[in-house]
């Protein structure tokens, strides 16, 4: 059986380049591994006053969705050179309460995406120092950073149709699949 793999998705909108470029993951990694899709946009913001008082139905679903998952997969784009509020509020989240984050130790990957040339860098490196800060086993190569993205390189049925970036993602999903199993 596959592992299960989490893709937490930095874009909240609908139909966006980060949902396609995830979809384009997915399909190049084909059965090899498992993914569930976990929203991370709609959460509560996190509040550490919060967690004394009550319970938070929001954060407790959140955290075992991730915890009941294998890997971790982060596809998100670059806002204002870093990490858009709403997955950063999910990564507090999951990293509470002290100690019993849901990041440490799962094998995880940074895809980053823009429209323009840089291709999310800022956010690949901000989403990487909090991920190696909560103890994920974060894929050092191949840095994924994918500039330039526009809906013309995807086809109707979600596969990459840019030859260049289809060679990319393939080459991304067997180091992927490759770091996943060996945990």
């Amino acid at each position: 059986m596959p592992k299960t793999i989490a893709v937490l998705r930095g874009s909240p909108r609908a139909e966006s380049l980060t949902e396609k470029l995830a979809r384009g993951i997915e399909l190049a990694v084909g059965d090899r591994l498992s993914f569930r899709d976990i929203p991370v946009h709609g959460l509560p913001l996190y509040n550490p006053d919060l967690e004394k008082d009550a319970d938070h139905p929001e954060w407790t679903a959140f955290r075992q969705a991730v915890k009941s998952c294998d890997g971790l997969l982060f596809v998100t784009p670059e806002w204002n050179r870093s990490v858009p509020g709403g997955l950063k509020n999910a990564i507090d989240i999951g990293s509470r309460p002290y100690g019993q984050g849901v990041f440490q130790k799962k094998p995880a990957a940074v895809v980053t995406q823009s429209t323009g040339g840089t291709g999310g860098f800022g956010s690949n490196h901000a989403l990487r120092q909090s991920l190696v800060h909560l103890d994920a086993h974060v894929l050092g190569q191949p840095e994924m950073y994918v500039g330039n993205l526009s809906a013309d390189k995807f086809g109707d049925d979600g596969r990459i149709s840019d030859e260049g970036l289809a060679k990319l993602i393939d080459g991304f999903a067997d180091s992927f699949v490759a770091w996943v199993e060996r945990f």
